[in-house]
């Protein structure tokens, strides 16, 4: 059955999440097509078997989430994300692994991944991690996010001071909160409806008052401050 027309196993009210998966093992593949049917909130529109071929792929197909293993041929996952953020700006890519390195996923938070959930996590948590990203948040395998973001920040999320004395504006907070949450230059411009230099201007301001170098420290601060919901 061509991938491109699979569907949930029944029609919902309001449009599905057209996912896309790409995944070199034909197990795996087939375990993830499984459950993405099986939940009518999904609708399943591509695969692909090596990176070079996700991303022209999904290039086409513009789908709502991307889910790329890390680990594939022609292109590993670190790269397809790289030219699917540039590629696909609205596209929120999930990234499903057996990696549990930290410095993995510090690197693809900086390129504006989405999610990063193990395999190993997949059968209980990859649907709610699609449905999450989807809907604008970041999703971190529980697993993996402590160590990788900052064991006290994501064990008190809500409950950090951090940057609590500091004077942003609220422009400035709805830059940084969508720039935490993966969205590119061009997609918080066309959000907020400004233009791309005005989110240059807001973001490096906010940041500067933060005393911010990087991404995973906007997202420390965004996890501090209950942006991105719940894992």
């Amino acid at each position: 059955m061509n991938a491109e027309s699979v569907k949930g196993s029944s029609e919902q009210a309001g449009p599905s999440v057209r996912v896309f998966l790409a995944d070199d093992h034909p197990l795996v593949l087939d375990g993830i097509k499984a459950l993405i049917i099986g939940d009518v909130g999904l609708e399943l529109v591509g695969e692909a078997r090596d990176g070079l071929l996700a991303v022209r792929r999904a290039t086409e197909l513009q789908p709502d989430v991307a889910v790329l293993d890390l680990s594939m041929p022609g292109l590993n996952g670190i790269e397809v994300a790289r030219k699917l953020r540039e590629a696909c700006p609205d596209c929120r890519v999930l990234i499903l692994t057996v990696h549990e390195d930290g410095a993995y996923l510090r690197q693809l938070l900086d390129l504006g991944v989405s999610g990063y959930i193990l395999k190993r996590s997949a059968t209980d948590e990859l649907r709610r991690a699609i449905h999450a990203v989807a809907a604008g948040g970041i999703y971190l395998d529980p697993a993996i996010a402590a160590r990788a973001i900052g064991r006290s920040v994501v064990r008190q999320r809500g409950e950090s001071d951090v940057g609590a004395s500091v004077d942003l504006s609220a422009r400035e907070v709805d830059v940084l909160r969508l720039a935490a949450i993966g969205h590119s230059n061009k997609s918080i411009a066309n959000t907020l409806q400004i233009g791309v230099k005005s989110v240059d201007t807001y973001k490096a301001r906010a940041m500067e008052k933060l005393g911010f170098r990087n991404r995973i420290e906007v997202i420390r601060f965004a996890l501090s401050k209950g942006w991105l919901g719940p894992y």
